[in-house]
């Protein structure tokens, strides 16, 4: 038990200091983006046909290079993305969003696991014809690209994840608890609840990413069903189980991963992070201050720089 206890503390020293760097580095990096060209409003929705299902998807941007596909959460389409994320990131990458297997847009039945998840994606980006790829996952999407990286690491060149956890992750089997919490507010109120801190500047950041995301109402993405949300929410309760072999796993991954956490996440609390950057061979970690699960739709600027830091290291 006291051999238990000094880890928790170890632990916890750990986040303190990666807490307090990554403060301080905020602080003196705080420099604003800039003018960016607003990709987010007018891609076009297209559609592209892989094994049986017909994927709904957008291109924001057309620079070369490696393109950044990124992995929605859990209940998200497309258009749940925040436009400051997508359209930052399209400035010097091109970006491919898309609806998995029977969310949104996109044909068939969502998948209950994240394995098939996973196989869906892959099955989607050779159909673009992509045979390297940069991965971004928030939430849900951060499992399924540990999952795509762990079966198809040929395919993945590097990774971001951000409200990310590895299998097993500590806090998560809690998800039905919080779900159920939200019962009878309204769409804002759920998002500022579930993905935001109660302090007032996290709120104030959250209500702006809720205005932003809302903005587009021209071919906007329609949203997830209940049956497409229900079986997201199993598949993210089976990554939940426990996995004694999930670090261990991380080991094999070679590829450069960085991971952004809000300091508060609740649905998968900042830990899982901590204990995956010290499995992964080639990883680092962000922490943002007074931050929950969205915290790069709180501290979108700040989250770019890092990923255009980190793709082009």
């Amino acid at each position: 038990m006291e051999s238990k206890r000094i880890i928790q503390l170890m632990a916890r020293a750990i986040v303190f200091v990666i807490v307090m760097a990554v403060i301080i580095s905020w602080k003196k990096d705080a420099i604003p983006v800039g003018r960016i060209t607003d990709y987010h409003q007018k891609a076009v929705t297209q559609f592209i046909v892989a094994g049986e299902t017909r994927f709904a998807y957008r291109v924001l941007g057309d620079k070369p290079g490696i393109p950044l596909v990124m992995m929605s959460p859990l209940g998200s389409s497309m258009d749940d993305w925040d436009p400051a994320i997508t359209n930052g990131l399209a400035q010097k990458y091109k970006v491919i969003i898309f609806d998995i297997q029977g969310a949104g847009a996109s044909s068939g039945a969502t998948p209950d696991d994240i394995p098939d998840m996973g196989k869906g994606a892959v099955s989607f980006i050779k159909a673009l014809g992509y045979s390297k790829v940069n991965l971004i996952g928030f939430s849900m999407g951060s499992f399924i690209c540990q999952q795509i990286v762990l079966t198809e690491p040929a395919l993945v060149n590097k990774m971001i994840l951000t409200g990310t956890g590895p299998k097993g992750s500590q806090g998560l089997p809690d998800l039905p608890k919080l779900l159920t919490a939200l019962a009878g507010l309204t769409p804002k109120d759920t998002f500022l609840r579930f993905f935001f801190t109660p302090s007032v500047s996290s709120q104030r950041a959250g209500l702006s990413a809720y205005e932003r995301i809302q903005k587009r109402q021209v071919d906007r993405d329609r949203p997830v069903s209940s049956e497409s949300a229900t079986a997201q929410v199993k598949a993210v309760l089976s990554w939940a189980q426990p996995n004694t072999d999930a670090l261990k796993e991380l080991q094999s991954v070679t590829q450069p991963v960085l991971i952004a956490q809000g300091q508060k996440d609740i649905p998968v609390p900042l830990i899982n992070a901590v204990n995956m950057v010290q499995s992964l061979p080639n990883a680092q970690l962000i922490v943002y201050p007074d931050a929950g699960h969205a915290a790069f739709f709180q501290y979108p600027d700040e989250f770019v720089r890092s990923a255009f830091k980190f793709l082009e290291e």
